[in-house]
């Protein structure tokens, strides 16, 4: 009985400890995205502004054909711009630990790479919920309207916290990969232009026929359609499993590389 008990205790110690590390390693991500206040404000106030912007410049002068005012089209792509911002930083925290000597310092303290790369994960997750809540109580003070359903409404934020997860873990990969922080940062750069085209700021029918085949094949643009209808209680039809298939194909794949880049880093 006693030699079970002792095996058992041996088979759960190491995933305890490993829980232990990644919850320290997310305090620590979070301590340190506090003290980078220009970042911080950059990563908050920058999908706000975009937000503003079109609603007041250019909404009135795109026609969405929904009938609706032109915040409740475009608010749901500007939480996956305000994700992508946010994930950014996760790529630029990344590479200064690989840089900086830290994570040399944490693997002797019996620290795992996987602890390290999900802390900087996890902090991600934290910082892109509190903007996007951010964003969504901005959006509701200039005439946002949601009418979802509490499963829909359940089933947006669940997609949304999907999606944050699978590109925190792509950008944790674009930090191990990219040689300088100026580098890792250009990651928000990608995340932005993936959004344009799409259906975030305009319907895709509207743009010309031969960006059709990419804005409609492309993973933001079924995580957005799906947001719209879950927000606004309108039909979804299949977009919440392709943005589900997308959103995982990103996360596995996105995991693979940054175990095998952090290995090959630190060997």
């Amino acid at each position: 009985m006693s030699d079970t008990a002792t095996s058992d205790t041996a088979t759960t110690a190491p995933a305890g400890r490993a829980l232990n590390n990644t919850l320290v390693m997310t305090g620590r991500s979070i301590r340190l995205s506090s003290r980078n206040v220009d970042a911080v404000f950059t990563s908050l106030m920058l999908p706000v502004m975009l937000m503003l912007i079109f609603v007041y410049l250019f909404g009135g002068a795109i026609d969405t054909g929904a009938g609706g005012p032109y915040v409740s089209y475009v608010v749901p792509g500007v939480l996956l711009l305000c994700a992508g911002f946010g994930s950014s930083g996760t790529a630029v925290s990344v590479n200064e630990d690989m840089k900086g000597g830290i994570v040399d310092r944490l693997r002797s303290l019996d620290v795992g790479g996987t602890a390290i790369l999900a802390g900087h994960v996890a902090s991600s997750t934290v910082r892109n919920v509190v903007s996007t809540v951010l964003v969504l109580g901005v959006a509701l003070l200039i005439g946002f309207r949601p009418t979802p359903t509490l499963p829909a409404a359940l089933a947006a934020a669940g997609l949304l916290l999907a999606f944050i997860l699978a590109i925190s873990w792509l950008a944790a990969a674009v930090g191990l990969l990219t040689k300088s922080p100026e580098a890792a940062g250009s990651f928000s750069f990608f995340m932005m232009f993936l959004t344009y085209p799409s259906s975030t700021f305009a319907p895709i029918a509207a743009m010309p026929s031969w960006l059709h085949g990419f804005a409609y094949n492309q993973p933001v643009t079924p995580v957005i359609e799906s947001l719209r209808g879950l927000l606004l209680n309108e039909p979804v039809g299949s977009d919440p499993w392709v943005a589900l298939a997308w959103c995982a194909g990103i996360l596995l794949v996105a995991v693979g590389v940054s175990g095998r880049l952090f290995r090959n880093r630190t060997a």
